[in-house]
């Protein structure tokens, strides 16, 4: 054999692209019906049907419902603070990196409405199933050193207030976009107003921004 001549490139075995393949659609589908119905309302045979999969694979996979259900609420956390770290924030003036947070938070959950109901589903059972995770710890710590990053750099321009704990900002910023959504049926009732139009979403944006930025902005 020719010394110089390059190996031909490693393969997939068959069985385990289809083993992939099936895993990811189980994981769809039961995302789907999770944040749907919860875990108390979804049903295995539902996930199965929808899969295009069978309930023998999914315990197979899975073992049981419930770990189905970690394991969803689990990506879905990790899929979002994946996406936060791949906005590069570090690269921008540190004002205009919160600011990119806080539409990126917003816009987050306006294309993932599903994410907003498996938090409040798993809340509904105290968080059981992430206090099980070792993964989302390590995910959480990076995206709150971020944040941090972001403030000292403000801080050290002059432009950002000293003394801002980065966990409880990161709060703000999830709440006031967490809560206009979760609550806009009730509060389009309340309000009087359709809280869902283009003009009203675009409203609360910039609400929001406005708001972020006038915590940690320096008073003058």
């Amino acid at each position: 054999m020719n010394a110089d001549a390059v190996p031909p490139p490693k393969t997939v075995p068959m069985k385990t692209r289809d083993a992939e393949r099936t895993r990811r659609r189980i994981l769809a589908a039961a995302k789907r019906e999770f944040a749907h119905k919860g875990l108390g309302g979804a049903r295995v045979d539902d996930i199965a049907k929808s899969a295009k999969a069978n309930k023998r694979m999914i315990y197979h996979y899975f073992n049981s419902k419930e770990e189905l259900f970690k394991r969803v609420v689990v990506d879905a956390y990790v899929e979002l603070r994946t996406a936060e770290q791949k906005l590069n924030l570090e690269h921008l003036p540190p004002g205009e990196a919160l600011e990119s947070l806080v539409r990126f938070t917003w816009e987050y959950y306006l294309r993932n409405p599903e994410f907003l109901n498996l938090v409040n589903n798993e809340n509904l059972h105290r968080a059981r199933h992430l206090k099980r995770s070792e993964v989302i710890n390590v995910v959480s710590r990076k995206f709150v050193d971020m944040v941090g990053q972001i403030l000292r750099r403000g801080e050290e321009c002059g432009v950002f207030r000293s003394g801002v704990d980065p966990v409880q900002l990161n709060i703000t910023i999830a709440a006031i976009g967490y809560y206009y959504l979760t609550n806009r049926y009730t509060g389009s009732i309340i309000f009087e107003r359709d809280m869902m139009t283009p003009e009203a979403l675009q409203r609360r944006l910039e609400f929001n921004i406005e708001t972020i930025m006038r915590l940690v902005r320096v008073i003058t």
